[in-house]
């Protein structure tokens, strides 16, 4: 049986825990209440495990996943095509998903970091939106380090229920199935 490794992206600490840039760190949340498994803190990360599932959160900040990412990838010997990266995406309307089974960072700094720790972009990822802000409004790296308005959450709240779903769906049924049911418009 294949190990897997899902891995949230976002940034630690107080200050950071309400942002849009740590949806990735909330969806793995929502997968591990949803298996009943708790935290632990190993090297760089907060790890939960359920079986050969692992879940993971970078304890080191955002621009560098991959030196948390690496070193259980190495250790446990999980394949890339078995690593789900999950993160924000500034690109994808507010609450709306997508599952792609490689490609580039697309100019985000934890992928880019994890892409450049492994040495191959030939892993999934599951981008979840949040929207751009609205012209004029604040520059979208000052937006996504923001607190959440009140109005957003249940849209944000939504895309991270799917993409726990999602995640799912992708071990159980396979890439193409998963992107299939996932990657439509809702």
């Amino acid at each position: 049986m294949d190990k897997y490794l899902i891995v949230g992206l976002g940034n630690p600490g107080g200050q950071y825990e309400l942002t849009r840039h740590n949806m990735g760190f909330w969806a793995v949340d929502k997968l591990a209440k949803r298996w009943a498994v708790g935290w632990r803190t190993r090297e760089q990360a907060l790890l939960a495990q359920k079986d050969r599932i692992f879940l993971l959160k970078p304890l080191t900040y955002m621009n560098n996943s991959g030196l948390a990412v690496e070193p259980l990838i190495q250790r446990e010997g999980i394949s890339p095509q078995r690593l789900l990266v999950i993160y924000d995406d500034l690109d994808l309307p507010a609450g709306r998903i997508r599952l792609r089974p490689r490609g580039s960072s697309g100019g985000h700094r934890g992928l880019a970091s994890i892409i450049s720790c492994l040495g191959t972009d030939n892993f999934p990822r599951l981008r979840i939106g949040i929207g751009r802000p609205a012209p004029g409004l604040m520059l979208p790296r000052d937006w996504v380090l923001a607190p959440i308005q009140r109005d957003d959450v249940p849209t944000l709240r939504q895309g991270i229920e799917r993409a726990a779903d999602a995640a799912e769906a992708w071990m159980a049924q396979g890439m193409e199935k998963a992107m299939t049911e996932y990657n439509r418009r809702d």
